[in-house]
């Protein structure tokens, strides 16, 4: 039976008839088992697992992953109360923004758990709630991350507070009567144990400055291996060493530190495909490239235009053809940058791919595709709609979880001149 991971020809055939393509489609047995990964992380005095919904914001994810016990990491307001009206309890929810959300007196006192990126939101936050409970994200001054694109500690970082800018936190924290409850880090999606260790050090560190803080949150970042090649995080490989940090925290200073962590890409990114089909074949003669053109591309899947990310690609066919072909493989926007196949790490660079022969109309599964796929794609772009999203439920059935968007949802809240 041709397969490409968890879909198979029949079942992408079954997909197509019903839901046309492009489409996304999760694997719930995948995401099941994830989960109870992630549930499993070491830990010394207690662990919440929080899923990054940036990551993938459907509700019927959210739901998911709430009925397995984990909790919600929001990275703005709108998630926030996404995910609130997904039927997560505000009390399930932390939120850690770029942004100062406008009402976030109102989220915190509906139970949101904050913690605050930046002295000005520590400040703000402090003005509009004296005397509460509140987190703060300490950039460490060392990242990790497959580009400079995905390493979000360091200097060159815009992310949380800068770690020699900790006395100014205590005195905004004192003038306000703010507790410090959590420290907060998050250094990117690299899986180097030894960064993660280091990191780990500095901020127990941190902790040990604020006498109210409870909880450790060491952020998410997991690196999953979409293709050959590429490094997965051992989640016992980076968390045992930690737990153990916290445990001589603990014979130190007496506080019990709850850890937290917040997967998004771990959770979610090998548990789903994109399903397209092959719209052209064409080439650029002795020296140049053969090119598959599909009905999908940036509009579906950005990270490789974005920053060059690799994503396994397979031709699904009824009969597989027994020959190979070396092919670019290009989406379907008038754009030069729409390349599901560049070089790893090189968006503007081609990299061809030796695959099965295809043919128009054959049926292409884009791996990897769960993860900063449906949630950060160039919707829309070229007018294309927004694919839907169909749920491979583990009794083999199919459960549509977001409808094709149409030209008319497009256009709604254009204004007229008439």
């Amino acid at each position: 039976m041709e397969k490409s991971g968890f879909l198979t020809f029949e079942t992408a055939q079954k997909i197509a008839e019903k839901y046309s393509t492009p489409c996304y489609v999760y694997d719930e047995a995948a995401l099941v088992a994830q989960a109870k990964k992630a549930l499993a992380f070491p830990n010394a005095f207690g662990l919440t697992v929080r899923f990054a919904m940036k990551a993938s914001s459907n509700r019927a994810i959210l739901r998911l992953f709430d009925s397995l016990g984990l909790h919600i990491d929001a990275s703005s307001a709108h998630e926030v109360e996404r995910a609130m009206l997904a039927g997560i309890p505000a009390g399930r929810i932390s939120l850690s923004s770029q942004q100062l959300p406008e009402n976030l007196a109102e989220l915190a006192r509906a139970g949101v758990k904050y913690n605050a990126c930046s002295l000005l939101q520590l400040d703000e936050f402090g003005r509009a709630n004296p005397g509460a409970e509140v987190g703060v994200r300490i950039n460490p001054g060392l990242g990790s991350g497959g580009t400079n694109r995905t390493n979000v500690g360091g200097p060159a970082s815009s992310f949380g507070i800068w770690k020699d800018y900790i006395p100014q936190i205590m005195e905004t924290a004192a003038r306000h009567g703010l507790k410090i409850v959590r420290i907060h880090t998050h250094i990117g999606s690299g899986s180097d144990p030894l960064v993660w260790r280091k990191v780990a050090e500095m901020s127990l560190g941190t902790a040990e400055l604020f006498p109210d803080a409870v909880t450790l949150n060491m952020g998410g970042g997991y690196k999953v291996a979409r293709v050959d090649g590429e490094k997965s995080t051992d989640l016992a490989e980076i968390g045992e060493p930690v737990a153990k940090l916290v445990e001589k925290f603990a014979a130190r200073t007496g506080r019990k530190l709850h850890f937290e962590i917040e997967p998004g890409t771990f959770l979610v990114a090998n548990c789903a495909a994109v399903l397209a089909r092959v719209q052209d074949i064409c080439d650029t003669g002795e020296g140049g490239y053969k090119f598959l053109k599909l009905d999908a591309g940036m509009t579906d899947i950005l990270r490789p235009s974005l920053y060059g990310a690799q994503h396994p690609i397979c031709i699904l066919q009824k009969t597989p053809d027994p020959a190979e072909e070396e092919y670019i493989v290009s989406g379907h926007c008038c754009e030069s940058g729409d390349i599901l196949t560049p070089a790893a790490g090189d968006p503007e660079g081609l990299s061809p791919r030796k695959m099965r022969r295809a043919h128009i109309g054959d049926f292409c599964a884009i791996g990897g595709a769960g993860a900063y796929c449906a949630s950060m794609c160039a919707q829309n772009y070229n007018s294309y709609p927004a694919s839907p999203e169909v749920m491979l439920k583990a009794d083999g059935s199919l459960r549509l979880i977001r409808r094709r968007q149409t030209l008319a949802q497009i256009l709604e809240n254009e204004i007229q001149d008439d």
